[in-house]
């Protein structure tokens, strides 16, 4: 049985992770685990999890700045933020339930180590962009950090952005700091009937062009629609684009007066206001129309440019089971694919060639996963670069070896 390790401060971390390399034994990263699915299956010696690194260690409302633990959980998180009326405003989704684990157990460590975030990323990007400073244990067994508690602190390499999306194979994470931002006081989101794809890019794309502030534009087929939570999305019985305004709640009202007048051509417009608003989001940011899955069913996350995601749906519905929406303005296609051995790998990856972007298998199965790259393949020279920067963390390979590239 395969030992589990809880240090609970980077001195601790240190300690195992020398005694790691000394012994040549191997450790899986893991935070409370509800991302472990995530990533090519690997075999290790023991765990290393940082569920004892937590808490919040610094936090200061009036510098939009907090420190925490990477074990830190982001209901306590998000908790102790919106006392303040303040928020991660990268939106980080909850993928438990999508993983077969419960809702709310993800980490702070975890959402920054997997580069994550949700709708609102078009507006004011990724984890990695919030990232302020990091405390962390190489591969080496070194304690190192980088970056402050401001922006404009970060001098020489930015470690901090090379951390985020590393999935733990460059060093364990002790200590995280992030910008924070004020909440939104309302939300409101605009809904448009769209009677297929085309329309919706054309929606989307006036949209986030105008002057109105959109912070997230997001297409659902009608199969999605109708799985809504939200009563009045799931009666709808039409494909949908849904457009997001936030902040003040006299300029949201304003903007999105504004913002149907500007929208009026193509058709029927409706409102969610701020709780059917919320929820809604909630229900795009997890990708919760996916969260009942078969055994040969595989979730894959595809980025591409907007203006390609038409052309690259087309070509795969027309050889695949798949049933997918688009967020990010359609820059982000969630896609399930059913019934293929290889979850759709050899189609996915064959089109993508030809149209560009990247796809991340997010869900398949433990075979799947094995054979099939799980992140996206690699160009000659980006490859040999990913290989010198792991040399340069973690030479012995011990931290989740093979998780992101077979022998990295």
């Amino acid at each position: 049985m395969t030992e589990q390790l809880n240090p609970i401060t980077a001195r601790d971390t240190c300690e195992i992770i020398a005694d790691a390399i000394t012994s040549e034994k191997t450790l899986e990263i893991m935070g409370a685990g509800s991302r472990r699915s995530i990533g090519r299956p690997m075999e290790t010696d023991h765990i290393l999890s940082t569920s004892a690194l937590n808490g919040i260690s610094l936090y200061e409302p009036d510098e939009l700045v907090l420190r925490a633990g990477p074990g830190t959980t982001m209901t306590h998180l998000q908790s102790e933020l919106a006392q303040n009326g303040q928020m991660l405003a990268f939106e980080p989704p909850d993928y438990g339930p999508l993983l077969g684990a419960p809702l709310n157990l993800g980490t702070l460590g975890g959402v920054v180590a997997g580069n994550l975030a949700g709708p609102r990323r078009i507006k004011v990007g990724a984890a990695r962009d919030h990232f302020l400073g990091v405390e962390a244990v190489s591969g080496r067994g070194e304690i190192f950090r980088s970056g402050g508690r401001v922006v404009k602190n970060v001098t020489g390499y930015d470690l901090c952005k090379l951390m985020a999306g590393s999935w733990g194979t460059l060093g364990v994470m002790t200590d995280i700091t992030v910008k924070v931002m004020p909440a939104p006081e309302k939300t409101r989101t605009l809904l448009v009937n769209c009677p297929n794809l085309s329309v919706a890019l054309s929606v989307m794309t006036a949209a986030l062009s105008s002057p109105h502030d959109v912070s997230a534009a997001a297409w659902l087929p009608q199969s999605i629609v109708s799985k809504s939570a939200v009563s009045y999305v799931a009666s709808s019985g039409a494909a949908l684009a849904a457009l997001r305004l936030e902040g003040i709640s006299r300029s949201v009202e304003e903007r999105c007066r504004s913002l149907r007048e500007d929208l009026a051509s193509f058709g029927d417009l409706e409102e969610l206001h701020s709780h059917n608003s919320l929820n809604f989001w909630r229900e795009v940011r997890d990708v919760r129309a996916f969260i009942d899955f078969g055994d040969r069913d595989a979730l894959w996350k595809i980025s591409v440019a907007p203006a390609e995601a038409q052309a690259l749906l087309n070509k795969l519905h027309a050889v695949a089971d798949m049933d997918a929406f688009l967020d990010w303005g359609g820059g982000l296609i969630w896609a399930q694919v059913s019934g293929m051995d290889d979850g759709g790998s050899s189609i996915i990856r064959r089109t993508m060639g030809a149209e560009g972007g990247h796809a991340t298998l997010i869900r398949g199965s433990i075979k799947q996963r094995a054979l099939e790259p799980v992140f996206h393949p690699e160009l000659p020279a980006v490859a040999r670069l990913t290989e010198r920067i792991k040399d340069a963390f973690d030479p012995k390979r011990i931290l989740n070896p093979g998780r992101m590239f077979e022998g990295v």
